[in-house]
């Protein structure tokens, strides 16, 4: 008991008993679960813990010889009580659990005033466009007129000598220049190539990033590298760090969205988008495909609103006893997710009724009737942060061009980027159009690039690259029109500006108001943040 009550000790200096909650109501303390967990968002000005705030609501009872009466172990040193914590929860008629509770289903009112965040922010929310596969920079972004030249010749040794790859030989793989044709868009310049014409139309409002390299060089891994920083699973996602730092603006629908399109889900699966150790409310919300990204929308036949009503009170009653005998969050989140089940009801149909939306804008973003595509979740997407959602991320499959029948940098490269270049642009003009851009971050890309040498395989193709890639942010404070960054003559590695996996993700939260250093969370004795101990911002790109 001595070690758990110093486990609890040390909590005292956590965000939240500094009346700070993560996404929450500043000056109310929220219950937190047992065990070595505390909360720090460390912000300047925070003040120290009252010693008349009670420390730990969630504490399981001591067997009543072990301690006197009216006193805990988290409690020595303070003035005795008289009155036991199973009395007052009895006798108190609404329970410390419920209180703490309360706390946890409340609206997220840091987002409305703003007091998490570090700094004033530059964009207020995230759309996130992942290309999941890994789409071919030197397909689509990065013309390499040396690359051109030596096509069919061996790489140079000191390109390869010590690198990993997924499957080609380093020691004998020979470059492979590219067969499409490049050309230079916009007031900016920029080469983009003919497999994306829409996206070259809106290059004066892009800020290309020609040197991203990461750690991980299998799917899997990478993604979970590009979602959550760290390439195994267990660590809470980019969208539900920034839903712990500074909440959501909407409470009839989740803060945090996720879409997926294409061919199959992503490699990696739910913990792209999962909590971690984070509270379970902080995770993505997956939505379907297609006309009905929400089923059970309606009541049940004969079911009346005060029927169901009552229900929801039922089951939140119930859930609210075990969650005040137990004091766990994953209850919580059950008794958040029913309610907020209930008010969806009355949001929801409408959010996905894209039929509302003009005819010109439809044709804007290419849809085609009620046929799942990655078209319909950009629409969808726009509309939800519209309405207040945080982070909304959108998964399109499958860009893994090895050289197999089904996946080649011919016919279904080509089909990937006609699934998603109007669509992609028609999201930046739109909202452009709706005064939304410039504080909103939009992000396009991979979890890796693909390398300057050819895989030896029936039909052309690129191996996995985690040296050299390039993606694209919109609005939301960085530079329109620019590129940051350069790679080497074949397109291998960057010579200036290279941006690592952590230092994109400092620069999107510092962009949100966010100091990725100090937005941490204890668990099991350690400080833990999305960036671990690496990251900067890149300053190069902020407007």
């Amino acid at each position: 008991m001595e070690r758990d009550s110093a486990a609890r000790g040390e909590r005292h200096e956590s965000r939240e008993t500094a009346g700070i909650r993560p996404g929450g109501v500043a000056g109310t303390p929220s219950r937190r679960p047992h065990g070595d967990v505390s909360i720090r968002l460390r912000r300047t000005g925070a003040q120290p813990p009252s010693s008349q705030r009670i420390h730990d609501v969630g504490a399981p009872d001591q067997p009543e010889s072990s301690r006197p009466r009216g006193r805990c172990a988290a409690h020595d040193g303070l003035p005795e009580r008289t009155v036991t914590r199973r009395e007052l929860l009895r006798g108190g008629g609404v329970g410390l659990g419920a209180i703490a509770l309360a706390q946890l289903l409340a609206r997220d009112a840091s987002a409305a005033d703003g007091d998490a965040r570090h700094h004033p922010a530059r964009a207020k929310r995230v759309i996130y466009l992942f290309m999941a596969g890994a789409p071919s920079q030197l397909e689509l972004f990065e013309p390499k007129d040396t690359l051109q030249r030596l096509d069919g010749e061996p790489v140079p040794a000191s390109f390869v000598a010590g690198k990993r790859f997924a499957f080609v030989d380093g020691a004998h793989a020979k470059l492979m220049g590219t067969k499409r044709t490049f050309a230079r868009y916009g007031e900016c310049g920029a080469q983009v190539s003919e497999l994306l014409p829409h996206t070259a139309g809106i290059v004066d409002e892009l800020c290309f990033l020609r040197g991203v390299h990461t750690n991980e060089i299998n799917h899997g891994p990478a993604k979970l590298f590009m979602n959550t920083g760290f390439g195994q699973f267990g660590r809470p996602s980019l969208g539900s760090w920034i839903q712990y730092g500074i909440g959501s603006e909407a409470d009839d629908l989740p803060g945090f969205v996720v879409l997926t399109s294409g061919s199959r889900g992503p490699r990696g699966g739910s913990p792209l988008w999962g909590n971690g150790f984070l509270a379970p409310r902080y995770q993505g919300t997956p939505f379907r495909s297609g006309a009905e990204p929400l089923i059970d929308l309606e009541s049940p036949a004969g079911v009346s609103p005060e029927a169901q009503r009552a229900f929801f009170d039922t089951v939140k009653d119930l859930n609210t006893l075990r969650y005040e005998a137990l004091g766990d969050e994953e209850i919580a989140a059950r008794i958040a997710a029913y309610e907020l089940a209930a008010r969806m009801q009355t949001s929801a149909p409408e959010l996905v009724d894209l039929a509302s939306e003009p005819e010109s804008v439809r044709a804007l973003y290419g849809l085609e009737h009620d046929r799942p595509s990655f078209a319909r979740n950009c629409l969808l997407a726009r509309r939800l942060i519209e309405r207040g959602s945080r982070f909304v991320q959108l998964y399109h499959t499958d860009w893994d061009h090895h050289g197999d029948p089904k996946n080649h940098l011919g016919e279904p490269l080509e089909a990937r980027c006609r699934e998603v270049d109007r669509a992609s642009a028609a999201l930046v003009i739109d909202l452009r159009r709706r005064g939304l851009l410039d504080d909103t971050l939009v992000i396009w890309g991979g979890e890796f690039g693909r390398t300057p040498m050819s895989e030896v395989r029936k039909f052309v193709g690129r191996d996995h690259h985690i040296d050299a890639f390039t993606m694209w942010l919109a609005g939301g404070g960085v530079k329109a029109g620019f590129s940051h960054g350069e790679t080497d003559e074949i397109g291998y590695a960057p010579v200036t500006g290279g941006v690592h996996v952590h230092d994109l993700h400092a620069t999107i939260l510092h962009l949100l108001g966010m100091d990725h250093e100090r937005l941490t969370f204890r668990f099991q004795g350690r400080d833990y943040r999305l960036t671990d101990v690496h990251g900067r911002v890149v300053k190069e790109i902020l407007a």
